[in-house]
């Protein structure tokens, strides 16, 4: 008997059982067709959940609607936000992982405290137990004067609101601040100082006369920061009333508007930029 090669030997052992061998045939591509469609539908199923799971704890897209931030992220900048950097609640698995404390000089992603929460970016001049307060645009931290290289000044009326900081007296406080804000802040003065709670940050834009941050509406809880912006993948030439609509029509028309234009309004030279 003349030995079978591989590629006929299930067929030949199904004519030994008496099989017919184009019904053996239907029956293995029936199988391979059925273990196919599992096997897709696995790997869909795997494929979600790591996007979730990156997405919720490791690095995560956003873009930049205003120019707080300037000229450090311009309006227009899409940017990756790694998460998976600042240690959050104290637990023990921290101790594993490469998280850090949140530093001086940190851009960092969180929730605002008002208006549902949205998500804000700032950098992170006081820490938990500092004395800060700002003269003359000069900030001055536990009475050392902070070298801002990213700060640019444009001398609006919002900058001379803040060019003196904290209002030292209650008809300040009420007229350049936000309601809470207004009725709490002598609570943290002590003398001339703001003195930042702990487990608290005090953050600021780098358009320091154009953005409303912890002089107008209070601290930022640990609890709060999500994250830190680390690259740039993209940039749009935009501005800020390209991202006034937040609604779902608003944003598929901005999308639509910024690929009909995609390769004039792309800031190339931003592109794969590293955010410091």
């Amino acid at each position: 008997m003349e030995p079978t090669d591989a590629g006929t030997s299930e067929i030949a052992r199904a004519n030994i059982a008496g099989v017919p061998a184009s019904e053996s045939t239907k029956e293995i591509a029936s199988k391979a067709s059925g273990g196919t469609l599992v096997e897709l539908c696995e790997t869909l199923l795997i494929t979600i959940l790591l996007a979730l799971f990156v997405t919720t704890f490791v690095v995560q897209p956003y873009k930049i609607p205003s120019d707080s931030m300037e000229p450090t992220l311009l309006v227009g900048d899409h940017v990756l936000v790694n998460k998976f950097v600042f240690e959050a609640n104290g637990g023990w698995y921290e101790k594993m992982l490469p998280y850090r404390s949140i530093r001086r000089g940190d851009i960092v992603i969180f929730k605002y405290a008002y208006e549902d929460h949205p998500d804000y970016v700032k950098r992170v001049i006081g820490l938990p137990g500092d004395r800060l307060r700002i003269i003359q645009d000069r900030v001055i931290v536990n009475g050392e004067q902070l070298i801002e290289p990213y700060v640019v000044h444009e001398g609006t009326d919002a900058g001379a609101r803040g060019q003196n900081f904290p209002p030292l007296d209650p008809y300040s406080a009420r007229t350049q601040l936000l309601p809470d804000w207004a009725q709490t802040i002598s609570n943290y003065i002590d003398g001339d100082d703001l003195v930042v709670p702990a487990e608290h940050y005090f953050v600021m834009g780098d358009n320091r006369d154009d953005s409303e941050d912890s002089r107008y509406w209070g601290f930022v809880g640990q609890d709060a920061v999500t994250g830190e912006p680390m690259l740039i993948y993209w940039s749009v030439n935009a501005t800020e009333d390209d991202y006034e609509d937040g609604s779902a029509i608003g944003n598929i028309e901005g999308v639509f508007q910024t690929l009909t234009h995609l390769p004039s309004r792309t800031r190339w030279n931003r592109i794969l930029r590293r955010v410091h």
